[in-house]
């Protein structure tokens, strides 16, 4: 049967789903109601400055990791091979260098946000642009990654998006404005687990559906899907080690060295040292993020051997790949298919 026929979730379904957005909503009244009550900015805004590392380690990888990555990139490695996992190798310099020269420098400052640094270092006319362009580029990030787990929750359900990218605008913003940055730092820490979760579930069963590991590897080698490392300096290639490597390292550093809303939970930590020991504990996490889904991207291949079946939902999208490939893995094991979405939604929130 045509897993894009298929839209009803079970029971254990709506449950799970529902069980993420209730937990969500639950952390922030929970800060809400204790400790200070986010009654001054400094607990509002930077969590008094007394978090520790583990919990920031994870809220950083949470807001790297967006529902756009956990369906863009097995959509890449589907569609183009795995030359894209050497952007991995950017993690190591592109972690480093924030550690030991970033955060230093915002903690001993004490600051509250990156433009506070800008206005000390040039002028307040800076400091605007800075935010500015910073609120302009959000705008945009936060639309595409609403509108992915929107699209995944309409296919398997038949929900509207409309109904469905509201309903995720108020729970993140009622957690958040209720509970503080403790809220918002705590929920990533739930829902980086639920996103790893709900990855390992597609794989596991993927893999056992197309035959094996030993099966995926043979497909993907032989439809060229497994990529050496390539060395050309050509810049009108897709992707080679040069641009994924070195390209990959200021990506890295706007995310993980000025991005506000890194430097938002460095500053939260306890100490100078604790900040800097978050940072280099997302490395691990990061490079597992990046293998399970390039890894799903593997089992896709192996699964459909490059067919396109993104019209079937609805769109020519090779992302909705992904989707179709969810549905049609996970169709009739309760709970799974309100797994995935809950993942893609833990990204997205």
């Amino acid at each position: 049967m045509d897993p894009s026929n298929q839209k009803h979730f079970t029971v254990a379904d709506y449950v799970i789903f529902a069980i993420l957005l209730a937990a969500s909503m639950g952390i922030g009244l929970y800060y809400a109601l204790s400790g200070g009550r986010q009654r001054t900015t400094q607990e509002f805004l930077l969590a008094d400055r007394n978090m520790h590392c583990l919990p920031v380690s994870l809220s950083l990888i949470a807001s790297f990791q967006s529902a756009v990555a956990i369906i863009g990139v097995p959509a890449e490695i589907y569609t183009h091979g795995t030359q894209y996992w050497f952007i991995g190798c950017a993690y190591i310099l592109g972690l480093f260098i924030p550690a030991h020269v970033f955060i230093p420098v915002f903690y001993r400052l004490r600051l509250s946000s990156a433009y506070e640094y800008l206005e000390l270092r040039f002028s307040k006319a800076v400091r605007i642009c800075g935010t500015l362009t910073f609120i302009f580029q959000t705008v945009i990030y936060m639309g595409v990654c609403v509108y992915t787990p929107a699209f995944a929750l309409n296919a398997v359900t038949g929900f509207e998006l409309w109904g469905t990218v509201l309903a995720t605008g108020l729970v993140c913003t009622l957690y958040t404005t209720l509970g503080g940055l403790k809220a918002v730092i705590w929920t990533d820490v739930f829902q980086t687990v639920v996103m790893f979760a709900g990855q390992l579930a597609v794989i596991v069963v993927g893999i056992q559906k197309t035959g094996g590991v030993s099966e995926v590897w043979r497909k993907a080698q032989e439809g060229n899907r497994i990529s050496g490392l390539d060395l050309n300096p050509d810049p009108t290639e897709r992707h080679t080690f040069w641009t994924l490597g070195i390209g990959g390292i200021f990506l890295m550093l706007s995310l993980y060295g000025v991005n506000q809303s890194q430097v938002q939970r460095y500053i939260s930590a306890r100490t100078e040292k604790e900040a800097v020991r978050s940072c280099y504990m997302v490395f691990p996490s990061l490079q597992l993020a990046l293998a399970m889904s390039c890894v799903m991207g593997l089992v896709m291949f192996a699964r459909y051997c490059g067919e396109d079946h993104s019209d079937k939902l609805g769109t020519s999208s090779r992302d909705a790949m992904v989707i179709y490939f969810v549905m049609d893995m996970l169709q009739g094991l309760p709970g799974l298919p309100g797994l995935f979405v809950a993942c893609l939604f833990s990204a997205a929130l």
